[in-house]
């Protein structure tokens, strides 16, 4: 384990990974996945652990080793060598510095990027609000927008213009769409 505070590391970060229950006895923690290139964690060599049952307040920790056990990440961190030692991890972040990420192919993009973002109608310009979350349910992923008044799906005929660098998509919406999640006015007189 590397006890280095981060705040000296230049740059933004971003959560990969959620630390769940110890596994075995030797340290191992199993992680969800937060990308959809389970690829680029068996790359990890050292990672930023923020939160969990030790409230860690964002130390480094080098990775021994990381695999997939029947769909589930495993880590194994330098340093942490007893399930007591892992459990002290539990519900801690992953996290790398976002010039760390795996490379995207072209119209692919980072979840983490989309976050923030305001929302146009590409015609009009209007503003139909701001990214605050991303939801799969095993079709198109749903942007979730100001805290979920609106779920716009993310798929091209939708979102016709993604600049994430500027902090922008452009939406042709579906007629109705946006009617479908209006909350009916309180039929309370005053």
């Amino acid at each position: 384990m590397n006890n280095q505070s981060t705040e000296d590391s230049a740059g933004e970060q971003v959560t990969i990974a959620i630390l769940g229950r110890p596994r075995g006895n030797r340290g191992e923690l199993t992680a969800s996945y937060l990308s959809s290139k389970p690829e680029r964690y068996a790359a990890l060599k050292s990672v930023t652990l923020s939160g969990g049952d030790a409230a860690l307040a964002d130390k480094l920790f080098d990775v021994e080793k990381v695999w997939d056990h029947g769909g589930t990440l495993v880590l194994k961190f330098a340093g942490v060598d007893s399930i007591s030692d892992a459990e002290k991890l539990r519900g801690a972040e992953v996290r790398i510095l976002k010039a760390d990420r795996v490379e995207l192919e072209p119209g692919e993009y980072f979840h983490s990027d989309l976050v923030g973002c305001e929302v146009r109608d590409r015609l009009s310009d209007r503003l139909v609000g701001h990214v605050t979350g991303w939801e799969e349910y095993g079709g198109p992923a749903l942007l979730e927008i100001d805290d979920g008044r609106l779920l716009i799906p993310f798929v091209a005929a939708i979102c016709t213009d993604i600049r994430p660098d500027e902090r922008v998509i452009r939406v042709d919406l579906p007629e109705g769409l946006e009617a479908v999640n209006e909350v009916p006015p309180s039929n309370h007189l005053s």
